[in-house]
């Protein structure tokens, strides 16, 4: 690719500043970048809006209701991937670990039954260059169910396996402390009755006094062995982050406490908070706000989870807040942290040299609208 790209009279934002500038892409890489406004025939005006880094986005369940958008229901794969992919490059996402769950404490649940499906249809869709974004997998390790180290076995080796985590949705473990909301979450989102949520619950417990240790052990080893970055899930204690050091986990994911999110700062963990929290103002399972751990800062990735837009909408909504940082520092959240968290160091920021991978955006009242995308300098949205 050798088509040059001038995008000038934008706000153009760096790892560290913000300023009226132009950017120059060729070859779908950033060759320069300078203040002030291009006169060069073909230049793209940007109208005065403000142009990112494509987003980094390294925990995403979204595929999933594309592939069962209702209960029973299988969408065919390829499609369920593009339109899942449209929603993430929509976004301002031009990165995304795709967090697969390759197993569920509730049993053979929808999920499990969609995950050779998903797999091969991202392999296949990447292979074929047919995403907008670029996808990569991210591999939910959950350490209960007795067919764990099989699924871990099965995909591991693929090449778009980029990160793995270590997931223990065992009730009253990590995401939900406080029994009441754990109840409130599992009979609301799942209609269970509370006997059935009785039923769960005691099978839940024994799935993990028989297999979590082990298997924990078990999927550490096979990641080190592949020199794969390894992330924490929920986790509540300083007990928790102690053992996740001890395991060499290098990123956090979603601490539900204080406690938890403290610790991991303090021993080198890359700390990784929701952004539909930040939106919301809150966590839906009455954990610690993402607002409060960026404003003290304990924080440093920033996830859409379940939401692909709140990513950008998280972004743009902390300069007006009172967490204390800039728009660079913001960006920074969903950009240069998490690729630096999982070896990418080839894009992440605007910087000669850097991946073209580039988002306008234009506010609309306080809501930033993604206008344009680039990946590696070729317009995808």
């Amino acid at each position: 690719m050798n088509t040059e790209i001038v995008l000038t009279n934008g706000c153009i934002v760096t790892s560290d500043a913000a300023f009226d500038g132009t950017v120059v892409v060729r070859g779908g890489q950033i060759v320069e970048l300078s203040r002030g406004r291009s006169g060069a025939a073909g230049a793209i005006d940007l109208e005065g809006d403000t142009l990112v880094p494509g987003l980094i986005e390294l925990h995403t369940d979204n595929m999933e209701k594309h592939f069962s958008p209702r209960p029973g229901v299988k969408w065919p794969a390829v499609p369920a991937v593009m339109a899942h992919d449209a929603q993430i490059a929509a976004g301002g996402i031009t990165t995304v670990f795709d967090s697969l769950s390759l197993g569920d404490v509730r049993g053979d649940t929808d999920r499990v039954q969609n995950r050779t499906r998903m797999v091969e249809a991202i392999c296949e869709a990447s292979e074929r260059r047919m995403t907008r974004a670029e996808h990569r997998l991210h591999l939910r390790c959950e350490i209960t169910p007795d067919d764990a180290l099989e699924a871990v076995d099965r995909w591991i080796d693929l090449p778009l396996v980029g990160l793995m985590s270590v997931n223990d949705h065992t009730p009253g473990q990590r995401q939900f402390l406080d029994p009441s909301k754990l109840k409130q979450y599992y009979m609301g989102k799942f209609a269970m009755t509370e006997p059935q949520f009785e039923a769960f619950h005691a099978r839940a417990i024994e799935l993990h006094e028989r297999n979590a240790a082990r298997h924990r052990a078990e999927i550490v080893s096979r990641a080190q062995a592949r020199d794969l970055p390894l992330a924490s899930h929920d986790d509540a204690t300083a007990e928790h982050v102690e053992e996740a050091v001890r395991n060499g986990m290098t990123i956090a994911e979603f601490p539900t406490t204080w406690e938890a999110a403290e610790a991991s700062r303090e021993a080198g963990l890359a700390v990784l908070v929701g952004a539909p929290n930040l939106v919301l103002g809150g966590s839906h399972s009455g954990n610690i706000a993402a607002i409060d751990l960026i404003r003290a800062g304990q924080a440093d990735i920033l996830s859409s989870d379940y939401v692909p837009a709140s990513l950008m909408e998280g972004i743009f909504s902390l300069p007006a807040s009172d967490a204390g940082i800039d728009l660079a520092q913001a960006v920074r959240l969903a950009t240069l942290n998490p690729a630096r968290a999982v070896g990418l160091d080839d894009r992440g920021e605007i910087a000669a040299g850097k991946r073209a991978d580039l988002v306008r955006v234009r506010l609309l009242g306080d809501a930033p609208m993604v206008r344009a995308v680039w990946r590696e300098g070729e317009r995808v949205v």
